[in-house]
């Protein structure tokens, strides 16, 4: 088997070199390496429907201001440019392209670029909104689709996306496999313990349809907590397909494709497998990303970026930008760093890229991502586990049972922030009704319920109290501490906001930890303030930065997050 791939491989650089000779690439293209580039992904948008782990980091991503992203009039210069100068094949991706708005109007426009080269206009998509809008994507241009799709059990589809929607993808799926698309491929990133179990159920639909089933090794990138005893690499999934099946075989691979492919006797369709982590393909490699803040990047796993959204907006010509990306490319290195030495400290999350982790800050009409529902179901950790232990063997939502565990002093401490609009402010830390006038309609109302933190404080308190109430498999606990504390903040420099910082930290003598109350308490008494003071600031106030800050006791030790 050794030997039949190195023939394949040897076949395919041999159709590359002729393809080379064929159609010329600027030499702003090539890499020192000889590598010539041209396939294009464009990133459209950072935003996303769905938020799966191991493309959204846990704490959120802060979204760029409109103003940075790239217009549509600047990311269809920038394909003119680059297929002009050779790129023969385009995808679009995000975030999620099609949360972008005029999507059909890009596509319609990259099409009008086939005469200079433009061979195929491809997608990137998770499904969610596709359904409907496809046949006029279709339409408009596109050709090639890769619908992201990591499991056929809608439950876990929820855990995963943290999000509904999986009869969605399954009808966008449908949609695109009726359709006149020239390829329709599956991306399913493999975790282990996870959704490994599924690999045979997706090879089984490649038997009746024209579909390319890749499986995805887990990759690294910032805020997806990567663990190597994640990831399963391509040879073991292999293994467990051949002796699943009674044959399989090896089929070729499209020109500088990142996936190696295989195929059942007698079905229509093909699985393949993207092994970045455990065998890159990097000496093949033709790809070039444009992010959608308008960086380029050479490789997905090198935080080093260079903008050519600056460059155009100071008034750059074709040529300079061209040269921009010459020397992007200059610096592209012969294959990228072992599995455990990928930068996840400074390169983007994966959501980020179309694929410089930026600082979090706090700024006025600055968004963030956070969690889903599925963050507040308590997380018990194992080290030997690596399945969610909130689901029983059927993939069913089941309460942990923690009888076997000795009763120990447990603790955890989490905190959270409302920021407020001044007035609000004021109306915390001053003393009514002399300090603030009286005359505001908005501000009497809001008064008469109260100290706001002195209720905002009993709330929490409760809230800690009734956590077992409020999130179904979470065990009630008999807390013998309860201590909240919530502080007014002014600013402490210009680009800040006026805010509230409230701190619950939970105790109790019991088997199971106390970061849920602890994250309850917090939650129901920034909510509590949000309600005392609705009247005059409720089109203002943002809730964010909730996390566990300290915990102590239990067998996963003692942790502090600063």
């Amino acid at each position: 088997m050794t030997r039949g791939l190195a023939t394949v491989q040897e076949i395919a650089k041999t159709r590359i070199k002729q393809i080379d000779l064929e159609r010329p690439v600027s030499p702003f293209l090539i890499d020192p390496f000889q590598r010539r580039h041209d396939y294009l992904r464009i990133s459209l948008t950072e935003r996303c429907n769905l938020r799966c782990f191991y493309c959204m980091p846990s704490e959120g991503i802060e979204l760029s201001p409109d103003g940075k992203l790239l217009t549509n009039s600047e990311i269809l210069r920038l394909a003119s440019l680059f297929v002009r100068s050779g790129i023969t094949k385009i995808r679009l991706t995000g975030g999620e392209p099609t949360v972008r708005k005029g999507l059909e109007d890009i596509i319609a426009s990259l099409n009008d670029l086939r005469p200079y080269g433009l061979k195929s206009i491809a997608m990137t998509s998770n499904g969610l909104a596709l359904h409907r809008r496809l046949p006029i994507l279709i339409r408009n241009g596109l050709t090639h689709l890769n619908l992201s799709l990591d499991t056929l059990d809608p439950f876990k589809f929820e855990i995963m996306t943290r999000r509904r929607g999986h009869e969605a993808v399954l009808r966008a799926l449908n949609v695109a496999l009726a359709s006149s698309l020239q390829s329709v491929k599956l991306n399913v990133v493999v975790v282990k313990g996870l959704n490994d179990h599924e690999i045979f159920d997706f090879v089984d639909m490649t038997k009746e349809h024209n579909l390319s089933v890749r499986f995805i090794e887990f990759m690294p990138f910032t805020g997806n907590k990567w663990n190597k005893q994640k990831m399963i690499p391509s040879t073991e999934l292999l293994e467990r397909i051949n002796l699943h099946y009674s044959h399989v075989q090896r089929v070729s691979d499209e020109l500088n494709d990142t996936a190696r492919s295989w195929s059942i006797p007698g079905y229509t369709g093909t699985f393949g497998f993207i092994s970045s982590m455990s065998d890159h393909f990097c000496s093949s490699c033709n790809r070039l990303r444009i992010t959608a803040d308008g960086q380029i990047k050479v490789c997905l796993f090198d935080a080093k970026e260079l903008s050519l959204r600056d460059r155009m907006r100071d008034g750059a010509t074709d040529g300079e930008l061209l040269s921009l990306v010459g020397h992007a490319l200059s610096g592209k290195q012969e294959k990228h760093v072992e599995m455990e030495d990928i930068d996840v400290t400074t390169n983007r999350p994966m959501i980020l890229i179309g694929g410089t982790r930026r600082k979090r800050v706090t700024r006025p009409n600055r968004r963030r991502y956070s969690y889903g529902p599925m963050a507040f179901v308590r997380h018990h950790y194992s080290d030997s586990s690596n399945q969610l232990t909130h689901l029983d063997a059927h993939g069913r939502a089941s309460m942990v049972d923690v009888s076997d565990k000795p009763p120990t002093k447990r603790t955890a401490t989490a905190q959270g922030r409302i920021f407020i609009p001044h007035i609000a402010y004021k109306m915390i830390t001053a003393t009514f009704p002399q300090d603030v006038g009286s005359d505001n309609s908005a501000i009497n109302k809001a008064t008469k319920k109260g100290d706001a933190l002195t209720v905002a404080q009993i709330s929490a308190i409760m809230g800690a109290k009734k956590t077992s109430d409020l999130i179904p498999l979470c065990h009630p606990l008999s807390l013998s501490k309860i201590s909240v504390m919530l502080r007014p903040e002014g600013p402490k420099q210009q680009d800040e906001r006026y805010s509230i910082l409230c701190v619950a930290t939970v105790s109790c003598e019991g088997n199971t930890g106390v970061e849920m109350e602890a994250l309850t308490s917090v939650s129901v008494g920034l909510l509590t303030v949000w309600d005392m003071l609705k009247a005059v600031a409720g089109k203002e106030m943002e809730i964010s930065e909730i996390f566990v800050s300290h915990k102590s006791g239990g067998r996963s030790g003692d942790f502090e997050r600063t």
